[in-house]
């Protein structure tokens, strides 16, 4: 007797493609989410006959946002999956070419950061009618290779769509590494123009609902035991909180670690939040842009314990912040690979589930911190919180500001609903060292790829997936002239975020870098040329606010830290997308941050003959020398 055939729907493999995004889901402890919410795109020959059609087919069920910029929409999702907690994606189109390598630098940052989006570019025709054909790269020697293979380096999952059928276990794939909390990232799926658009008879089944589990793993009993015993021996712990706390929504159990044992938490960028700030086991940012408190902590520490950390060189100082004898390091990640990191023991377990275990363990023996040592870290961190005061006060209400005292502004202002977000330049730093963290999703810094441009897309997802909740997207000039463009697309769809664009004349933390490296600073200021034919002349006169409302946004100019105080409060109290303009005074004439707690190594010219290039060689050879590898 035969089986029944299954049944078939005639459909083009864009159509097919959409309709089975539309039914994927997310279930992690009982809550379920749509992995892929909603498509992000711009169209054109490569995908507006495909996925563009498809899009009007299905619009009902996959909304879509009209961007301006492919790299910036990747940003836009990837802000949305973080504020999301990875368990909800977003998807984006293009057409070939340009628009397709676009891309690659929003995969780049989603991918190191481990944070999921689905990219859908166009690709050339997979039948060859005519070859080349318009934006079409050829390769003499590989008749197969388009200039989407880009993006095979920073995908998680990569595969191009030449056939129909071969839709079926591509999709399949792309859902079970975007829902896995150790393999996301970005997935993308190539689909050649004329592969879009041709029909095929699907199962059914293919559309059916399915449901991916976002798996805990716990820890295996002989690695918690030994987890238990390294803490319970150690005298000078130091709990160091990765972006994985927040991946995990382990923060409660983090606190209830850290109530228990008094064991110092020390945050890196994507970490901080983990504990608020005014916990008393918190220490503030670990690393090159830290708290003098945590990186004490961190020098005299005899063991440290990473919770879903990937220890970046900004969180060990280049190798050179561990610094006591025979320290030791315990590695909870839910990723073998980051795990064995430091020659540690790993803990290879979801965070949230291995911090209950390691808590439940402890709890029977009472086990705390010793009571010199929380007295030494809380007088410590008091210390620095009067270092944050000074850097936030302004004494003259009517002098231009600070950075610090910008952020002390919206500091005074915001509540624990405040989201900011942030990426690049000299904001990384001060914010690490001197953001006060109400909430655990508070401080949105992306600092894994530390990606200028990234602030205002990211704030629009951000926003999209916490619409009742205040979003601000912090950015120096530099990185406003890299990519302002969905200011347009935040006015179109009345996302109201609020833009505060830091006017300093310049690319500020190159700057400074530069200074300390030898490089003098060179071409880092926004100048006209002067008579040497060097960047030292006039300031240049371009008005970032001006262009800001050229594309639809409401200003707000401030002059003075009383004007700003308004300001922001004006902007925080908006309904529509909102731009806070404010010239930044230098730290070189009044109060800024602290300077870095850290080394950081970028290699200094080995010969030179220019005196400030020769010091700092001497510096960084003297610095170097400090480096250890932890085996």
């Amino acid at each position: 007797m035969t089986e029944p055939r299954s049944r078939t729907t005639r459909l083009t493999v864009a159509q097919a493609l959409v309709r089975f995004l539309t039914v994927q889901y997310t279930e992690r402890d009982g809550v379920r989410r749509r992995l892929i919410d909603s498509t992000w795109g711009i169209l054109g020959h490569g995908n507006v006959a495909g996925l563009g059609q498809a899009l009007v087919e299905y619009g009902d069920d996959m909304p879509y946002h009209q961007g301006r910029n492919e790299q910036s929409m990747v940003h836009a999702a990837v802000g949305y999956a973080r504020q999301c907690d990875r368990l909800s994606a977003q998807a984006v189109t293009t057409s070939v070419g340009p628009g397709a390598t676009n891309l690659v630098t929003g995969a780049a940052l989603a991918t190191i950061s481990r944070l999921p989006v689905l990219l859908l570019p166009g690709d050339v025709f997979a039948t060859r009618p005519a070859d080349p054909v318009l934006q079409q790269l050829e390769v003499p020697y590989a008749g197969d290779v388009s200039v989407n293979d880009c993006l095979r380096p920073v995908s998680r999952y990569f595969d191009r769509i030449t056939r129909p059928e071969a839709l079926i276990p591509a999709a399949l794939q792309a859902m079970r590494v975007l829902a896995d909390p150790l393999d996301t990232g970005a997935v993308t799926l190539a689909l050649p123009q004329d592969v879009q658009a041709e029909a095929f008879d699907w199962p059914d089944e293919f559309f059916a609902e399915r449901v991916w589990t976002v798996r805990r793993p716990v820890a295996d009993p002989a690695q918690l035991a030994a987890a238990v015993r390294a803490i319970r021996i150690a005298r000078r712990p130091l709990l160091i909180a990765g972006g994985g706390v927040h991946h995990s929504g382990a923060e409660d159990a983090l606190r209830e670690f850290a109530d228990l044992t008094r064991i110092p938490v020390a945050a890196t960028q994507a970490g901080k939040g983990s504990l608020t700030w005014d916990h008393p086991a918190d220490v503030g940012g670990i690393g090159h842009t830290g708290t003098a408190t945590a990186c004490e902590l961190a020098r005299t520490a005899d063991l440290v314990i990473g919770v879903g950390t990937r220890y970046t060189d900004f969180t060990t100082a280049s190798g050179t912040l561990f610094a006591a004898p025979g320290v030791r390091f315990l590695n909870i990640n839910i990723a073998s690979f980051d795990g064995h990191k430091m020659a540690g023991q790993p803990l290879v377990a979801d965070a949230r589930s291995a911090l209950e275990a390691l808590t439940a363990a402890l709890a029977p023996h009472g086990h705390r911190a010793g009571p010199a040592y929380v007295t030494e870290y809380t007088d410590d961190k008091e210390r620095w919180e009067h270092r944050v005061d000074a850097a936030f006060e302004a004494e003259d209400p009517y002098a231009r500001p600070t950075q610090p005292q910008v952020l002390g502004a919206l500091d005074d202002l915001v509540t624990g609903d405040d989201i900011i977000v942030n990426a690049a330049g000299s904001l990384p730093g001060d914010l690490h060292k001197l953001w006060r963290a109400r909430s655990r999703d508070q401080y949105h810094v992306e600092y894994g790829y530390s990606c200028m441009g990234y602030e205002i897309p990211a704030a629009i997802g951000v926003r999209m997936a916490a619409p009742d909740r205040p979003v601000w997207a912090l950015v120096g000039d530099g990185t406003y002239l890299m990519m302002p463009t969905e200011i347009v697309t935040a006015v179109q769809e009345g996302i109201a975020i609020k833009v505060v664009i830091l006017q300093n004349h310049g690319y500020a933390s190159i700057g400074g870098l530069s200074e300390k490296v030898g490089g003098e600073r060179f071409a880092t200021d926004y100048r006209h040329r002067s008579e040497d034919s060097k960047y030292t002349g006039r300031p240049l006169p371009v008005d970032l606010a001006a262009n800001a409302a050229s594309l639809g946004m409401r200003v707000l100019r401030a002059k003075t830290v009383d004007d700003l105080r308004t300001a922001l409060t004006e902007a925080r109290a908006a309904d529509t997308p909102t731009c806070v303009y404010v010239e930044t005074e230098t730290a070189d004439t009044v109060s800024g941050a602290p300077p870095a707690q850290a080394w950081w190594d970028v290699p200094v010219a080995e010969t030179a003959t220019r005196p400030s290039a020769v010091k700092a060689r001497a510096l960084y050879e003297r610095l170097a020398s400090t480096r250890r590898r932890h085996l």
